[in-house]
């Protein structure tokens, strides 16, 4: 069975595992670019301030990675990538689905928020560079949201079917 041939339930289940992976990497991207804006601004003036900048840009985007790891465990339990996959009901293909939202909605909202944090921070760095690590811990309090969501995900999927 190829993967345009799957029903109504494995549609929705795909549905999901696709919005797990796009909305938290949309997010990420978003993210990462305000961060990175405000960086090039520091480097122009400090390009010695590169590694700190880069660390601050990147943390925003593991909220992609997280919907990344949703998307295959939700392909994978599916049976979609293993070529396991039988059709499921539109019931079955609906808690794929649900499993996945708290990944696609909570990692795409707070990807954006921990790029605007990342941002600011970018702002201490530049006027008090010794003070940057109070900017990284304030954008870690984000993550906390995001790792909440890829853990609600993750026990949503483990525990369909």
């Amino acid at each position: 069975m190829g993967i345009f041939e799957l029903t109504t339930g494995g549609a929705i289940g795909m549905l999901g595992a696709g919005l797990a992976v796009c909305l938290a990497g949309a997010g990420s991207a978003r993210g990462t670019g305000l961060a990175g804006e405000a960086g090039t601004g520091l480097l122009c003036e400090d390009p010695s301030k590169f590694g700190k900048v880069m660390i601050l840009q990147v943390i925003p985007g593991t909220q992609g990675l997280y919907g990344l790891v949703i998307g295959f465990l939700c392909l994978m339990r599916m049976g979609v990538l293993n070529g396991t996959y039988v059709d499921m009901s539109l019931q079955e293909g609906l808690r794929y689905f649900a499993a996945c939202m708290p990944i696609a909605i909570g990692g795409g909202i707070s990807a954006v928020a921990q790029g605007r944090v990342a941002a600011g921070s970018i702002n201490i760095l530049a006027r008090q560079p010794e003070h940057w690590s109070k900017g990284m811990v304030l954008c870690i309090v984000v993550e906390f949201y995001a790792i909440l969501s890829l853990l609600a995900s993750i026990m949503m999927l483990l525990n369909i079917g």
